[in-house]
């Protein structure tokens, strides 16, 4: 009786056990379809301006500048990421392009909703366009003044390191050098005071 009795302990220890594992694997996997979902959406989202910026028009043009500034605002990321993992002082530079990137993403928004507007109505909002047009430049212009400024510290350290490394090589190929021998220096004086002795009338 007590042989049973722990057995169904054991049975039910176990059985709790593999509850506890299906649960924790099913919460990873709701929340793995989650972020899979997520995922899915913004490639969706991609896909579609990609499509919409091959035609014409002023939608597709809409779509155009999305997509250029998409490009600019993620080479200018990737340049201060490089930047920090060197070790540079940046200073605000990080969060200054925290807030450009919000910025950003509210163009984005922007650019989407008037592309949207355009490609069911035919009426154009040229005034909205051309001011769109405007802060498109002026945000595609600070991410260009970064990342110059970026490349311009860059060569900076790089002008830096090679100017160290000539002057390493130099001194370095000059310590291989043998110095010349005090003695051997001495024998060719000699040398050459017998022979303008001789010489010598």
């Amino acid at each position: 009786m007590a042989k049973i009795g722990e057995f169904l302990v054991v049975v039910l220890v176990i059985l709790a056990f593999l509850l506890l594992l299906g649960g924790v694997g099913i919460y990873l996997l709701v929340k793995l379809g989650q972020k899979a979902a997520v995922k899915a959406k913004q490639a969706g989202a991609r896909f579609s301006t990609h499509v919409n910026a091959m035609g014409t028009g002023d939608a597709a043009e809409v779509e155009r500048l999305r997509l250029d500034l998409r490009r600019e605002v993620g080479l200018t990321r990737q340049a201060v990421e490089h930047a920090q993992n060197l070790g540079w002082g940046l200073g605000d530079l990080p969060r200054l392009l925290g807030d450009l990137t919000a910025q950003a993403d509210v163009h984005d928004g922007q650019l989407g909703m008037y592309a949207q507007q355009r490609r069911v109505s035919p009426y154009v909002d040229h005034a909205t366009l051309d001011r769109l047009r405007q802060h498109q430049a002026k945000l595609t212009a600070m991410c260009a003044r970064i990342r110059a400024d970026l490349l311009g510290d860059q060569v900076q350290h790089t002008a830096t390191g090679i100017a160290d490394l000539s002057s390493r090589t130099d001194l370095e190929i000059e310590a291989r050098r043998q110095a010349p021998d005090p003695l051997d220096e001495i024998d060719e004086l000699y040398r050459r005071s017998v022979e303008e002795r001789r010489e010598r009338p």
